[in-house]
Parts: C-alpha cells; structure tokens; sequence
C-alpha cells in the first residue's frame, strides 16, 4: 500500500511536464510548449554513480554499483536484466520509493535526494508508476480507481469527472467506468492502472514488470498502448522487465544490468544484434533459433568432397545482400535458415547458409564485406 499511495502523491495543479490544455478535446505536452520557447524539454533522468546496499541479519547485499546512466526526455527507455540484477531497485530510485545508498539522481538536472517533504511531492506529481499486479482498489469503480489520485491531492471535484474520462477514452475503457476490478481481464485491470497513472498528467512513466502478469497477446496490447501513450503525449517511459521480446517490442535504447552493475547500454538495435556480455547473450537465448536438429546431425567437423560449408552469419544493423555473398564466395550459397528482424529500421538477426565447397578463402572474401561470419561445420552435397 506504501508503494500505491506514494504513487497517488499527485494533484491537479499544472506542474513543469504536466499537460497545457489547448482546447476542449485537445492537451499537449508541455515539453512541446517549452521547445517553441527555448526551454529544455521535461523528462530526462540521470543516474550518478549511484549505489544500494540493503542490511540484513545475513550481512549487507549491494543491489547497485556505480550506476551511470542517462535516460533522454520522451524516449522509451528499458531496463533489463535477471532476477537480484537490481532493476526494480534502480526504478524506485527515480521517485524516491529507494533511497539510495551513494550516488545521486537527477530529474530535469535537479537532484532530488534533498528534497523536503514539499518537495518529494511536486516530484511525485510529475511521475507515473505501474505496477506488475495492477493494485487496484477492489471496493472501488474503475473510475473511482484512476481519480483517486486527484482525490488524494484535493482537485476539486469539478475538474477530476472531465480528466477522468480523458484518460478512459485514452486507453480505451470509457465503457467500464462503472465496473469494479472483479469484472475486469487483466488487460482490462492494467488498462486501469495506466489510466490512474496518467490522469495526474506526468512527465515520466515507471512500469515495473508492467506486462509479467499478462498472457503474449495481451502483452502486445498493453506494449501498443504504451508506445502510443509515448507518441501523442512525449511522455518519457523507463520499463524495467526480464523479457527482451518486450525490449525489442517497444524501447529506443537499454541497459543491462548484471549483479547491480551496468553490463552494457546502448540503441536496442546495436545490443539484440552485437550483445557485447554474457549476460545480454544469456538474455537474448529465447530469442535466437537453435541450429535445427536435422542439420546438426549431420555436421561434420572437417571438409566434405563435394559438400558445402556451412557458415552462421550475423546481422546488425544491414541484412547481407546474398547476391553479392554469392559473388564473393565465387561458389553458390544455399539459404538454410534465417531469423531477421527489423528493429528501429535496422536489420538483427542470423542466418545459416551453405557454400559450395570448403574454399579457406571464400570465408575470407566475404569477411571482407563487413559480414560477421562463423563457420558451423560442413556437410555432404546431397544434405
């Protein structure tokens, strides 16, 4: 419940990053307002060497170490990591439900470890949060769930009806403003959940383990929403999860941690398709097509008269043209699988290819394109 009311520590007064009201059906980001006046857009964060140790009967646990980081204003922003990496912990830093142990974070430049009590609450007014388990408040309607941080703040009721249903019709539940939670799916539920954090007009959006709770189709829903929500509104959302399907879905950029460490950071594109860590390849796993059994089996660890090489290639950032691969074996290529995808207009992915022959310097020819090459083994000419 701690977790809950910090996060309905909101009002209806139009703070640095809420939402200027441009019309009767119409609210822009103040971020837009501010970059036609000069100013610097809301929504950025910056962490400062910062570090958690926790204490217990067992002895002190470091949850974070030295994190750098810097999170832009309006970008979709992940963080990922396994179970004890220290993800929740360095989300509930940026509104302060973690106090850190060392370090600082910063929220538009401002450090807001010094903040009185006054000001933690301004703070809270500019920060969203959804949670893994929606923690909706079952006695209570869909629509008395997301104005209840209006009601907390005070916002005179005459304002909280109209806002309300502007965040309902926003993610789509204008139609169970009177349901309770028991009738809800769970999209339904973190449908709600979103609203509620919305409502209050943030500059930032948290979600912790936001879709862990939620079966693959309605993940991709709720993942949609979001990536709308972050386009019409230029609201920043930092997502913590274990799943990279959900990176790839949606972020601009992401940081690994590992033992609450950073194991690396950068475009998603450039970490799905040259993971630099074991921990960023131990992530990415799932994602990645094994070598199909048929054709491991009949691998062959030296060449094969007659037979053919058979080469892994990766791709990041620009698929292979196969013409060119096939000029510069100077032998046919047989495509035997490929798994590519396009994440933000980069291709990232693999594919297995067969080159006829076992040419040492054909490897070397196409190496010379820039591709990243494995060789897997060989085969025989009819495999």
């Amino acid at each position: 419940m701690a977790e809950v009311m910090a996060g309905l520590a909101f009002d209806g007064i139009r703070e640095p990053g809420g939402w200027v009201a441009t019309g009767a059906a119409e609210a822009r980001p103040v971020s837009v307002v501010r970059a036609a006046t000069g100013s610097r857009a809301a929504g950025t964060v910056r962490f400062e060497t910062v570090g958690k140790t926790y204490l217990s009967a067992a002895g002190a646990v470091r949850a974070l170490d030295a994190i750098d980081l810097a999170i832009p204003a309006g970008t979709i922003f992940g963080i990922i990591g396994r179970s004890g990496a220290g993800k929740s912990s360095l989300l509930r830093t940026v509104n302060r439900l973690e106090e850190p142990t060392s370090g600082r974070v910063l929220v538009d430049g401002e450090p807001i470890g010094a903040l009185d009590t006054a000001g933690l609450v301004t703070l809270r007014r500019r920060i969203g949060m959804i949670f893994q388990h929606f923690n909706l408040l079952s006695a209570k309607t869909v629509r008395q769930n997301v104005a209840l941080p209006l009601a907390v703040a005070g916002v005179p009721k005459a304002e909280i009806g109209p806002r309300v249903d502007e965040v309902l019709r926003l993610v789509g539940l204008e139609d169970k403003a009177e349901a309770y939670p028991s009738r809800l799916s769970g999209g339904q539920k973190q449908r709600v959940g979103i609203a509620r954090a919305l409502v209050s007009r943030p500059e930032i959006l948290l979600c912790d383990e936001a879709t862990s709770a939620l079966d693959p189709e309605t993940t991709l829903s709720i993942l949609s929403l979001l990536r709308d929500i972050n386009r019409r509104l230029g609201i920043t959302i930092v997502l913590i999860t274990h799943e990279m399907s959900v990176i790839r879905e949606i972020c601009s950029d992401v940081v690994v941690l590992e033992q609450g460490r950073i194991a690396e950071t950068g475009p998603v594109w450039r970490v799905f398709g040259s993971p630099e860590h074991p921990a960023t390849r131990a992530l990415l796993e799932p994602l990645t097509r094994d070598l199909p059994e048929d054709l491991a089996a009949r691998l062959q660890p030296n060449p094969v008269p007659g037979g053919a090489t058979v080469l892994r290639i990766t791709c990041s950032g620009e698929a292979p043209d196969l013409s060119a691969l096939t000029a510069a074996a100077g032998a046919p290529v047989r495509l035997l699988q490929a798994g590519i995808d396009r994440i933000q207009g980069r291709a990232v992915g693999r594919m297995l290819v067969a080159v006829a022959g076992a040419d040492p310097d054909a490897e070397n020819r196409l190496r010379a394109l820039g591709t990243d090459i494995e060789r897997i083994g060989h085969v025989a000419a009819d495999d």
